[in-house]
C-alpha cells in the first residue's frame, strides 16, 4: 500500500509560479510511475504529466508544455511538480498518483492516489 501526500498549492496570481511536492510512504517508491492529475469543478481529472520510475521517461500534455515541469527525487521518495507562467485556467484541484506500471496517461490505470491540492491562479 503506497500513501501519497501532496503539498504545495495555493493562491498566485497570473504568471506566478508554484512547486507541488507529493511525498510517498509504503511501497518501494522507485518502483511506481508517477504522475499528476486536476480536476475542475465538475470534470473528470485529466492527465497533466507523468514520469517513469527512474526518472528517464516523461510524458507531458500541450495545454502545459513548456510551462510545468515533472520531477522526482527516489531518495525522498517525492515527486515534484513545477508550474511556471501560471493561468487562472490552470485552478484546479491537483492530484499525484502512483502507478505500478509503465507511466500511464488515464486515471483509472494509476493503483494510488493523495487527497488533493488546491490551486488558485488569480487574474
Amino acid at each position: 500500500q503506497v500513501h501519497l501526500v501532496e503539498s504545495g498549492g495555493g493562491l498566485v496570481q497570473t504568471g506566478g509560479s508554484l512547486t507541488l511536492s507529493c511525498e510517498a510512504s509504503g511501497g518501494t517508491f522507485s518502483t511506481y510511475a508517477m504522475a499528476w492529475f486536476r480536476q475542475f469543478p465538475g470534470k473528470e481529472r485529466e492527465f497533466v504529466t507523468a514520469i517513469s520510475g527512474n526518472g528517464g521517461v516523461k510524458l507531458d500534455v500541450d495545454a502545459t508544455k513548456g510551462r510545468f515541469a515533472i520531477s522526482r527525487d527516489n531518495a525522498k521518495s517525492t515527486v515534484y511538480l513545477q508550474m511556471n507562467s501560471l493561468k487562472p485556467e490552470d485552478t484546479a484541484v491537483y492530484y499525484c498518483a502512483a502507478a505500478n506500471k509503465q507511466i500511464p496517461t488515464v486515471a483509472r490505470e494509476y493503483d494510488y492516489w493523495g487527497q488533493g491540492t488546491q490551486v488558485t491562479v488569480s487574474s
